[in-house]
């Protein structure tokens, strides 16, 4: 039996999220969900955006399953990603059959370093109409997400990993990053390139086939991610691994949409393929590659929501990924 702390959030996280446990209880494993609050809600009503209790909860659990957050997400996922050490962010970019997309042959894995850089949080006001934010790499958090792109690089049978930097700009940051990467390069049998970011930025939109595993510090992760997902049809698609050596935690990376929160028109096609690398994370990497398949396969059929062209709820599209799960 594996422990799950579930973190519904606000908007449509709560129904993507309960999307996901309706999949996930439906397949062979043993799995017990615990919910705890967190986000907007959480912070009215309890005077706190992440309470001890869900925090704790987060601690003891053997994976997290996290919905969108609203205007407190900086103090519930980045707080989260930090507390429990998850200095891996992993976002999956591919094109499926049957979405409209920039382009449909996109595959590649982006690996982000989730615990510094400018999101150190490290803010200040120094003179009137004069503030700074420094920006922090360190040796030992770029080696750490060195090896783990290049493993994951050599276990998922990917080639080539480009590491993404601007040193031209920031030479003292940016050669710390690629200094560290060059050292665990060498442990590889796997190519290496380093791009520039705003090269990185032209490629995704021009040519992204040519990149396989993108390696890259935390602000330029983020940014390159959400440009990578418009490529293949959008954040609604778009599931995310935050991993670290004990803690997993498992979220879409679209937002709360307010404005159709409670109408069951949310895609939870990006929730769901969450739920599939949170069964990897815990073991059951057979199962995990399963329900991906079954989501391709409701893609590919047009069983889809809205937002992708097609006319079911989000309970309907859940339940057409069940019919297809084998």
């Amino acid at each position: 039996m594996k422990n799950v702390a579930v973190i519904p959030g606000d908007g449509v996280g709560p129904e993507v999220i309960n999307a996901t446990e309706t999949v996930l209880s439906e397949m062979p494993v043993e799995l017990k969900f615990t919910e705890y609050p967190a986000g907007d809600a959480a912070l009215e009503d309890r005077g706190a955006a992440l309470p001890d209790e869900t925090l704790t909860g987060a601690r003891e659990a053997d994976a997290v399953l996290l919905g969108a957050i609203g205007d407190s997400a900086a103090d519930v996922v980045i707080r989260l990603r930090q507390e429990l050490d998850t200095f891996v962010n992993l976002r999956p970019i591919k094109g499926y059959p049957g979405v409209d997309c920039i382009c449909p042959e996109t595959d590649m894995v982006i690996v982000r370093e989730n615990t510094e850089c400018l999101y150190a949080g490290i803010e200040s006001n120094i003179a009137s109409g004069v503030t700074t934010a420094t920006r922090v790499i360190t040796e030992y958090a770029s080696k750490r997400i060195a090896r783990y792109a290049f493993d994951y690089a050599r276990s998922e049978g990917r080639d080539l990993v480009s590491a993404i930097h601007k040193n031209n700009v920031l030479p003292v940051t940016g050669g710390q990053f690629l200094a560290a990467v060059d050292e665990v390069a060498a442990e590889f049998s796997v190519e290496l390139e380093d791009v520039l970011v705003d090269a990185a930025a032209l490629h995704l939109v021009r040519y992204p086939r040519r990149f396989e595993v993108i390696l890259t510090t935390n602000l330029f992760g983020d940014i390159l991610s959400d440009l990578a997902a418009g490529i293949v049809g959008g954040l609604g698609l778009s599931p995310s691994a935050n991993i670290g050596e004990d803690h997993g935690i498992f979220e879409p990376v679209h937002g709360t949409a307010p404005d159709i929160a409670g109408t069951g028109k949310v895609n939870p096609t990006g929730a769901i393929l969450s739920g599939s690398y949170m069964l990897k994370f815990l073991g059951e990497g057979e199962l995990a590659k399963k329900l991906e398949k079954a989501v391709e396969k409701t893609l590919h059929e047009g069983k889809t929501t809205p937002d992708l062209g097609g006319s079911l709820t989000t309970a309907e599209m859940t339940e057409a990924v069940l019919k297809r799960l084998p």
